[in-house]
């Protein structure tokens, strides 16, 4: 009875956790950053996105993504933002100051939920992808 109990707070808790983390990532805006991996192929990631001083700014949560060892290699990418495809130019940005700045950006634009991510994500180590789009 008490192991039933505890897995259906914990089933529960798990759900919790799920739906809030839901909540939190769709309705705000998520972009869909296309880059070209080692063997020529296209990959979609779909990430959050902030302005500023006429750039774009996404963040890859940690310097092993995928994503950001393709747009190091092949900085042109494709960002699709409301259904329209840009041409751009990206530049993974050193850290310290690229972090602490696209932290900021992405706080100040998604608030509670980026507090949210925060928490099930390490961010520690993120690094800041400026975008010049056409």
């Amino acid at each position: 009875m008490i192991v039933r109990t505890v897995a259906a707070v914990l089933g529960g808790m798990a759900l919790a956790v799920g739906f809030v983390t839901l909540v939190a990532l769709e309705p705000r805006e998520v972009v869909v950053v296309r880059t070209v991996d080692d063997a020529g192929e296209r990959r979609d990631t779909r990430t959050w996105i902030a302005d500023d001083a006429g750039f774009a700014w996404i963040e890859a949560a940690n310097p092993e993504r995928p994503f950001l060892r393709h747009l190091t290699a092949r900085p042109d990418i494709e960002l699709i933002r409301a259904g329209h495809v840009r041409r751009c130019r990206a530049q993974a940005m050193p850290n310290p100051d690229g972090h602490a700045r696209v932290r900021e950006l992405l706080a100040r634009r998604y608030g509670w939920a980026d507090c949210w991510i925060g928490m099930l994500t390490d961010t520690s180590r993120s690094v800041a992808v400026r975008l010049a789009c056409a």
